[in-house]
């Protein structure tokens, strides 16, 4: 598992100085009804909430 996990979205809830996110678990989801996602583009965090 990532020891550090970095986000530049600063106004998710999770986000924290250095750009690191603090949420206790991370999300992420295909956005495609592809089999395979090859691209970051093809992704979605789903753990982000607004502040």
């Amino acid at each position: 598992m990532a020891k550090d996990v970095l986000c530049e979205v600063n106004s998710c809830r999770h986000w924290a100085q250095e750009n690191k996110c603090s949420a206790s678990s991370i999300y992420i989801v295909s956005h495609t009804s592809k089999d395979e996602v090859r691209q970051s583009a093809e992704t979605d965090c789903k753990t982000f909430e607004v502040k």
